[in-house]
C-alpha cells in the first residue's frame, strides 16, 4: 500500500513538474511609428534615457550589448517595481532586441522588440513569452497594457526627437 502511495506521489509530482515547463502565456502589444527603424532604434538603445520617457522600463543598464547580463527595473501600474535580470539574446541593428531569464519550471520570460519598416514609418512588436508554474497564481493582466504604453511613450519620444 505504501509503495503505491509513493508511487502515485511520484507520478504526480512529476506531472506537475512537467506541466509546470509546459505552461505558457503570450503577451503582445504593437503600433506604427510614423519614423524609420533607425530613429526608433536609437530611442530603444539610449537606456539612460529610460527614466524620461518610459512608463514601464524605468531603468535599464549597461546598455544593450549581444550577451550582456543587464539590470531591468519594470514599473507596474500600481506603482510597484519588478526587477529582472535578463541576458540579451539577439540585438540586430534595426530589427530586434531580445533577452531572457528567468528560473526554468518556476517562470523564464523571452521579451522581443521586433522593428519592421513599412510604408509611413515603423511596425513595432513586443512580444513577450513567459513559462512557468508560477504563471498558474500570477495576475498577469498589468502586462499588455503596459506594454502598449510603452509602445505609445515610444512613439512620443521618437517624435519628440524629430521636431
Amino acid at each position: 500500500m505504501a509503495k503505491n502511495i509513493l508511487k502515485f506521489a511520484l507520478v504526480f509530482i512529476g506531472g506537475l513538474l512537467a506541466a509546470s515547463f509546459l505552461t505558457s502565456k503570450t503577451f503582445e502589444a504593437e503600433i506604427t511609428i510614423a519614423a524609420p527603424p533607425e530613429k526608433v532604434w536609437s530611442v530603444l538603445m539610449d537606456t539612460k534615457s529610460y527614466p524620461e520617457w518610459n512608463p514601464t522600463f524605468v531603468a535599464v543598464s549597461p546598455p544593450y550589448a549581444l550577451g550582456a547580463k543587464i539590470s531591468s527595473r519594470v514599473k507596474k501600474p500600481d506603482g510597484a517595481f519588478i526587477d529582472m535580470r535578463p541576458t540579451v539574446k539577439t540585438l540586430r541593428a534595426n530589427r530586434e532586441l531580445g533577452q531572457a531569464g528567468g528560473v526554468p519550471g518556476i517562470l523564464t520570460y523571452h521579451h522581443k522588440w521586433l522593428l519592421k519598416p513599412v510604408a509611413g514609418g515603423t511596425y513595432v512588436r513586443q512580444i513577450d513569452v513567459d513559462r512557468g508554474g508560477f504563471l498558474w497564481f500570477w495576475d498577469s493582466s498589468w502586462v499588455e497594457p503596459a506594454y502598449r504604453r510603452a509602445n505609445e511613450a515610444l512613439a512620443a519620444r521618437v517624435s519628440a526627437l524629430e521636431e
